[in-house]
């Protein structure tokens, strides 16, 4: 998730290194989505410390970009990953692309998800939009996984702050297809990495920004905007606006969590002041209420959107995450 500062919007030109595929998420018409003729994805480079952050801001085409590892290495697991970014936009190079390469030297493929971002402007309804192509990415790799190699049985999804809560509301609401399933493919994640999630939409716990993206009502798309462009002030007034109690118990994914949903790793900052640490707490202590099998990772410090590089640490929980991906697939079906 990035605080949101004014700067130059330009065309999206990223450069994919070691990336084999972009393939789009969808074919033909793409569901819940505008008929708007020259509408593009659009990006912005926003300053984050020492580094330069790209931030897709506008989502027209979904796709999923594909990192396969070494044949010598592959393990047949794959991951689908959700980047962050407050459902506001998508924070696609440092947790999307990197953290797919770094799969890959565990022989776990990766396959990064360009979702769709709620904005009335863009689609029909957009409190599932994210979540339609969520369930379509697990659709299409299940469905196509002896293509790449993959285990359709050891299909897993990670997400990060705002794609943390995308990640656990496709691990919590699969039940439900949001899209066309002909073939009654489970949409049922395998099994859930959780980044600095946002879980809960409850009023003290969510991030605000999130939820009113997501399932706040009233303000025109323009009228949003111009409050999200002032990120000093932008908390404060969207605590004021009403949301849709009954959404506000859906989307808050602690709630949702039952003894079928999939084992997960959890992992996240005590001293973040974006996502509340809090928001974690309650998800592992659902799973663990379920009997759901759970393993978390938590740093004192390191704050909010670093990624797989806290800085604040010499260790890296993406090196537990991928020792415990390895370690739950081989409980997995073959």
């Amino acid at each position: 998730m990035i605080k949101q500062v004014p700067i130059l919007v330009l065309l999206l030109s990223f450069t994919i290194c070691n990336a084999q595929k972009v393939i789009p998420l969808y074919d033909g018409k793409i569901p819940n989505s505008k008929i708007i003729s020259g509408l593009t994805d659009t990006t912005a480079v926003f300053p984050s410390g020492n580094k330069m952050i790209h931030f897709v801001l506008r989502v027209a085409s979904p796709d999923l970009t594909i990192f396969l590892p070494e044949k010598s290495k592959a393990t047949g697991i794959a991951v689908i990953i959700c980047p962050g970014g407050g459902y506001s936009g998508l924070a696609i190079d440092h947790e999307g692309y990197d953290i797919a390469k770094k799969l890959n030297e565990k022989g776990i493929a990766g396959f990064v998800l360009k979702y769709r971002l709620p904005n009335a402007l863009y689609v029909d309804n957009k409190q599932i939009v994210p979540l339609q192509d969520a369930q379509r990415a697990i659709q299409l790799i299940r469905e196509n996984a002896k293509k790449w190699g993959i285990n359709p049985n050891k299909i897993g999804i990670e997400g990060n702050s705002a794609g943390g809560h995308l990640a656990s509301t496709a691990g919590t609401h699969y039940q439900k297809a949001l899209i066309d399933n002909p073939l009654k493919t489970s949409l049922r994640p395998d099994f859930m990495v959780l980044n600095y999630p946002v879980i809960s939409m409850a009023d003290s716990l969510t991030h605000l920004g999130s939820r009113y993206n997501l399932i706040g009502e009233g303000l025109s798309p323009e009228a949003l905007n111009k409050i999200m462009s002032d990120w000093k002030t932008s908390e404060q007034k969207l605590a004021n606006l009403p949301v849709n109690g009954e959404k506000i118990k859906e989307y808050s994914n602690e709630l949702q969590v039952t003894s079928d949903t999939p084992p997960t790793f959890i992992t996240h900052a005590v001293d973040d002041n974006v996502v509340k640490v809090q928001n974690s707490v309650l998800f592992i202590a659902a799973l663990q209420k379920n009997k759901v099998p759970v393993e978390s990772f938590f740093y004192a410090k390191g704050g909010h959107g670093y990624s797989m590089d806290n800085p604040t640490s010499d260790v890296e929980w993406i090196d537990s995450c991928t020792a415990w991906i390895l370690k739950i697939n081989k409980g997995l079906k073959k």
